[in-house]
């Protein structure tokens, strides 16, 4: 195991009379020069301590059993939360936004699903810088699972369930979510007064998901599938039977019964995710969320068509339905009115 100062290759220890000591009138005179000295200009030693106030922002670039990617970040960095959307998408997404993926640290994955997963390794080939957040479990589901090169273990950085890890300025809790891929994760996300919770595949309301969801500011949720249109459509009987299982899909009375029994004045964002392409639309989920939370006292809903940190009259509750496949703007988040 290395030592504390093992760098210090140079340094050997010695007797007095083997160091220079400057007299304590000389040190006060240096003092006195280096006060008097201007700072250099165009020079910046470190940045400013991040705020509370800082903002934090989110976006999609598909969201759906074709694919599924997303980018938390404030204005030092961020991160992806999976990768099943082509490489090519997510970095001009980004670039159209200003942000490069230098200042991308690493991509969390929540579980091993192929729309999840299918594009980390081209990512990680492409920016060597990247590293996988992922459970241990979650990475042998992936190995076993997908035809992708063993080197994904190389940028490997293990997490587990309910222990906090940074990335940047954000920290982060993987926590349980019921669905049918290896070691299913959600993540509680949390900058200043900002808390996201992230849950894209499940099946029911758990306990973990519960109380993370009831701490959040904004909420990332799955609202897969129309209940009817999904016993009327064309879908055999064994994935109907599958979609409706305990680990597999929300319906959007789920999601909205779930949302409008945990709202707060607090909950400033929902974003629905995951929505089925032959199962539900966007105006079918999002109607059923906004009847469910009119119903407790929500009369302002916003559809992130504005910043979301700068409005007049600002909403009650930004709702908005993550689209299939074309990347989202860059929404800022924020915790007040203003």
């Amino acid at each position: 195991m290395p030592g504390l100062f093992d760098h210090l290759d140079d340094f050997q220890e010695g007797t007095e009379s083997d160091f220079h000591i400057i007299p304590d009138k000389e040190m006060e005179a240096i003092a006195r020069e280096v006060k008097r000295e201007k700072p250099r200009q165009g020079v910046i030693d470190e940045l400013p301590p991040m705020e509370a106030s800082d903002k934090v922002f989110f976006m999609s670039f598909g969201s759906g059993s074709s694919g599924n990617c997303s980018y938390i970040g404030d204005r030092t960095g961020g991160f992806l939360i999976d990768a099943g959307v082509e490489v090519a998408k997510v970095v001009e997404g980004l670039r159209r936004n200003g942000i490069s993926m230098e200042r991308v640290s690493g991509i969390c994955l929540t579980h091993d699903h192929g729309d999840h997963i299918r594009d980390v390794y081209g990512l990680l080939r492409r920016y060597k810088h990247l590293r996988v957040y992922c459970t241990p479990k979650t990475l042998n589901g992936i190995l076993r699972r997908h035809n992708i090169s063993r080197r994904i273990k190389d940028y490997h950085a293990p997490i587990y369930k309910e222990f906090p890890f940074k990335i940047g300025n954000f920290e982060l809790t993987a926590f349980e979510v019921m669905h049918d891929g290896a070691d299913n994760a959600g993540y509680f996300i949390e900058h200043g007064h900002v808390r996201l919770a992230v849950a894209t595949d499940l099946g029911c309301i758990s306990d973990r998901v519960d109380y993370y969801m009831r701490l959040a500011t904004h909420i990332v949720i799955e609202a897969n599938y129309d209940r009817q249109m999904l016993h009327e459509g064309r879908y055999p009987e064994y994935l109907k039977a599958r979609i409706e299982a305990s680990n597999g899909h929300l319906d959007n009375c789920m999601t909205a019964d779930f949302l409008s029994k945990i709202y707060t004045p607090t909950l400033r964002g929902v974003f629905l995710c995951h929505l089925s392409h032959d199962n539900n639309t966007p105006a079918k989920a999002l109607e059923s969320v906004e009847r469910a939370l009119a119903d407790v006292g929500v009369s302002r809903f916003g559809n992130g068509s504005v910043d979301l940190a700068d409005e007049t009259t600002p909403p009650q509750l930004h709702l908005i339905a993550l689209p299939r496949f074309d990347p989202t703007p860059l929404y800022t988040l924020n915790t007040e009115y203003r």
